[in-house]
């Protein structure tokens, strides 16, 4: 997927495309700023530089255009851990892992987008939106890191190991981490939440450890 388009004001000959991305990137920041209640249609046109017109245009309404950046969101997560775990030269574990690092990629996993998503998972009404919109993706992830995890305990010949059970507590643990990282940045960040996720999935199959923790400290 490509980069998001700043939110500075492009040339007035900008495609209606990269007009979209626009309020769509205003969207996500005002959302960081002011949360999902305070994000207003005006907001949102002050932070892209466009006139509320233009906003009118390409949205019905202020929910079409949260639902808009809550699925674009979505989409750019999918893709990256999609790309990262789909190539053929990988190896189950391997495979897994690169879904671990997508979870705490930059792109990502920062505040600005984090607190985005927390502010869906936190009201009830716009929990109902996630659902809809980005509920199947999560579930998708964690059907194929079970399906994963199936693959690597057949290789390993792990007994006592339930890939059901990792691939929960997988999204589990990226979820908890997320808000962690969100929530005490002087606690908690990316490199230690990749470390520990990795250090669990060390302890989970500790034959693929070369792996699985290569690189960690």
């Amino acid at each position: 997927m490509s980069a998001p388009v700043s939110s500075k004001a492009p040339a007035r000959t900008a495609s209606p495309e990269i007009r979209r991305q626009q309020l769509i990137d205003a969207t996500i920041a005002s959302i960081c700023k002011f949360g999902i209640s305070g994000t207003t249609l005006n907001r949102v046109t002050q932070e892209a530089g466009l006139s509320l017109g233009l906003v009118n245009f390409h949205f019905k309404s202020k929910d079409a255009l949260l639902l808009a950046a809550l699925r674009y969101l979505a989409d750019e997560h999918r893709d990256l851990w999609i790309n990262k775990s789909s190539r053929g030269d990988l190896d189950p574990m391997a495979k897994l892992r690169a879904i671990v690092e997508a979870q705490f990629h930059p792109r990502i996993c920062n505040r600005r987008k984090l607190a985005v998503w927390f502010a869906f998972f936190g009201e009830k009404r716009h929990r109902e939106a996630y659902r809809k919109s980005s509920g199947e993706v999560d579930l998708e992830r964690q059907r194929i890191t079970m399906r994963l995890c199936a693959e690597i305990v057949d290789e390993g010949g792990y007994e006592d190991v339930a890939p059901d059970e990792v691939s929960r507590t997988l999204e589990g643990l990226f979820d908890g981490l997320w808000l962690n990282i969100l929530t005490y940045p002087d606690r908690f960040s990316r490199q230690t939440a990749l470390q520990d996720v990795l250090g669990y999935l060390c302890r989970c199959f500790p034959k693929h450890v070369d792996i699985c923790c290569e690189g960690l400290e």
